[in-house]
């Protein structure tokens, strides 16, 4: 599976979300996830040994409970592969900058 396939599903990019913010605890995934998709704790479990199988997140024990954190491997070829389409924002992005610079300045 190509690491886009991983991420078209929103509830494995919710969970790389809050594994972004720090590591957590399946519990505390499935808390979360459970809540903001109305789905239980096998569903949420099977996203998360999605993740763990495709690179994109590791796992250790703590005692009985697993501690999930983000692994950037695959996100390196997420990057890569959107290489080739950074100019279409970034262009932009640096032209709104310019414009909110001169904003700044005509406003002193």
């Amino acid at each position: 599976m190509h690491a886009l396939d991983v991420l078209g599903d929103p509830v494995r990019r919710r969970i790389l979300e809050l594994l972004a913010e720090g590591e957590r605890s399946a519990g505390a995934v499935v808390e979360v996830i459970s809540a903001e998709f109305g789905i239980g704790q096998p569903a949420v479990s099977m996203q998360l040994k999605v993740l763990r199988e495709h690179g994109f997140t590791d796992v250790r024990a703590e005692g009985r409970r697993r501690i999930y954190a983000v692994a950037a491997g695959p996100l390196a070829e997420v990057d890569a592969w959107l290489a080739p389409f950074r100019a279409f924002w970034e262009q932009r992005l640096d032209a709104l900058d310019t414009e909110l610079r001169r904003g700044r300045r005509a406003n002193r």
